[in-house]
């Protein structure tokens, strides 16, 4: 995630609790940085979340609590190109629900895994699309649980658009390697705040158009 600069881009900096497994049809999934074609993303993925850090803190406590919300968010900072990210960040996706068992990987040894159900969207899923002759784009996912720990149901804001999940703020440039986040993009990290969200988990892929 550093490497890719979702960290600080997208996100501040956090220690993950979950795995966070992302397939679509055919068993394409997010491999944390692996490139996969837009026509194949076309159909909403399936989430799965598992353990993999002892608990810490209160907010990676809140990862496990029975009954928990799961929120998924998935946004693109590199809308419409990584160089002038003036759309940044474009919303793909904004769901929550609660585990359920399970998803088992033909292709993997390892035991299934529980994934999101009964998911209730307050975005509806928007596949990958980066225009023509913009590069790659990175879209990341990323898990959410209440950082307060509650289990009532959850009343997510709405983002006002998908551009900028709604913000106003206009972009002052930077170029592609710009690493003072506030300068150019809103998105994810501060609806997740407003939401009163903590982040636990993190995935994505890069896609590109193919008419580059």
């Amino acid at each position: 995630l550093k490497l890719a600069e979702i960290i600080p881009t997208v996100l501040d900096d956090f220690v993950p609790s979950l795995g966070l497994h992302v397939t679509w049809s055919f068993w394409e999934r997010a491999l944390l940085g692996n490139t996969l074609p837009p026509e194949k993303l076309q159909d909403e993925p399936t989430i799965a979340l598992h353990d993999i850090l002892a608990a810490a803190s209160p907010a990676l406590k809140n990862a496990r609590a029975a009954n928990v919300t799961y929120v998924i968010t998935l946004t693109d900072p590199d809308a419409p190109s990584r160089d002038e990210p003036e759309w940044s960040e474009f919303c793909h996706w904004v769901a929550s629900g609660v585990l359920k068992p399970g998803l088992c990987d033909p292709k993997e040894p390892a035991p299934c895994v529980p994934v999101l159900a009964d998911l209730d969207e307050v975005v509806p899923y928007k596949p990958p699309g980066p225009p023509a002759g913009t590069g790659s784009h990175r879209y990341v996912f990323v898990a959410f649980v209440p950082s307060n720990g509650t289990t009532d149901r959850l009343h997510l804001s709405k983002p006002a658009a998908r551009k900028r999940w709604g913000y106003d703020e206009t972009w002052c440039g930077g170029g592609a390697h710009q690493h003072n986040h506030d300068h150019h993009t809103k998105g994810a990290r501060e609806w997740a705040a407003e939401n009163g969200l903590a982040a636990v988990g993190a995935n994505f892929i890069y896609a590109r158009n193919k008419q580059q």
